[in-house]
């Protein structure tokens, strides 16, 4: 299928602070998308502050309040949640509410004083909580790229809270072949194995994300490589180490063999240059819920290439429909 152009617009909110309005990096990804997929200003998310525990959570919303679920998509290290909202126009989805977070010290959200991997899965998990205690509605994640472990981690934790789990990527980064495959130079590699394995780090040591992952894998297109390597919200931000290492170090919350529901739908970029799909095929495959893997041919780390799209639309909807998951 295709993707024509669509009229759809949304209301847009204000925050306690600079916005997406000021900060407007996301929108030179927009035309690296199939036309009816490409978000505007006019047409971008209602955009909403949150405070987790005291911490200035940023976050995407598109409200249907008649949705029969809600849809909570989950960037990974170096992303945030605005680089993701063509996902909220994909035909498959548009029926789901949609939320996504600028995770803590990633995009518009501040970090507090230190920030773990660990501290992500939390937020996430007290996010749903709170969308639950909103309405009740059922949620369905979707984690992106190194998003899809984030994602993992929280259903594991919460497996009847959460109605169905989407992924691009279920790598686990504990194991060397796949730190190896995401970092900048073989020297980051090495570096890579001593953040994992020393006791501690200073927790508001920070360095630039591109000393750690090869952030121009993020797309296969050049152009749209180098606009993430030049964002300052994006390629170009710093993070802290302490979230690098703990998200390298963090177990799974349950073995893959014991993890027996939510239903799961990995749809793996075939020409990911970041994680290759055969990592998250792997962890994929001891999974011991219901479970379906399709490709998604011709498409990198993040995916915007038109053929990979209408796989990933295609296939959610009938997962969707097999599963019986409201949407």
């Amino acid at each position: 299928m295709g993707f024509g152009s669509r009229s759809t617009s949304f209301a847009r909110g204000t925050g306690a602070a600079a916005g997406y309005s000021e900060h407007t990096q996301w929108t030179r990804y927009q035309e690296f998308f199939p036309g009816g997929l490409r978000v505007g200003q006019r047409e971008a998310p209602e955009e909403r502050w949150w405070s987790w525990r005291g911490v200035p959570i940023h976050l995407d919303i598109v409200r249907r309040p008649h949705a029969a679920g809600k849809l909570l998509v989950l960037h990974g290290i170096g992303g945030y949640g605005r680089m993701l909202a063509p996902y909220s126009r994909l035909p498959a989805l548009t029926d789901l509410e949609y939320l996504a977070p600028d995770l803590p010290g990633h995009g518009l959200s501040s970090a507090g004083f230190r920030i773990t991997y660990l501290g992500w899965v939390h937020c996430v998990l007290d996010l749903i909580e709170a969308e639950r205690a909103r309405d009740g509605r059922p949620v369905v994640l979707f984690g992106i790229g190194t998003g899809g472990w984030l994602a993992y981690q929280v259903a594991a934790r919460i497996p009847h809270h959460v109605a169905a789990l989407l992924t691009t990527g279920l790598a686990d980064p504990r194991t060397e072949e796949v730190r190896q495959g995401m970092v900048a130079n073989p020297g980051a590699g090495v570096l890579s194995g001593i953040f994992a394995g020393v006791p501690l780090i200073p927790p508001v040591h920070d360095v630039p994300l591109r000393w750690l992952l090869d952030v121009t894998a993020v797309s296969n297109h050049a152009r749209f490589a180098a606009a993430f390597t030049a964002d300052g919200l994006g390629g170009a931000r710093r993070i802290q180490l302490e979230l690098f290492r703990s998200y390298l170090r963090l177990p799974p919350a349950v073995p893959p063999e014991r993890f027996t529901s939510p239903p799961v739908l990995l749809a793996v970029p075939e020409e990911d240059r970041w994680i290759p799909g055969e990592h998250s095929r792997r962890f994929f495959a001891r999974l011991g819920a219901p479970k379906r893997s399709v490709p998604l041919t011709r498409s990198g780390h993040l995916p915007s290439e038109e053929s990979g799209l209408s796989q990933l639309d295609r296939s959610v909807r009938d997962f969707f429909e097999e599963f019986g998951i409201p949407h």
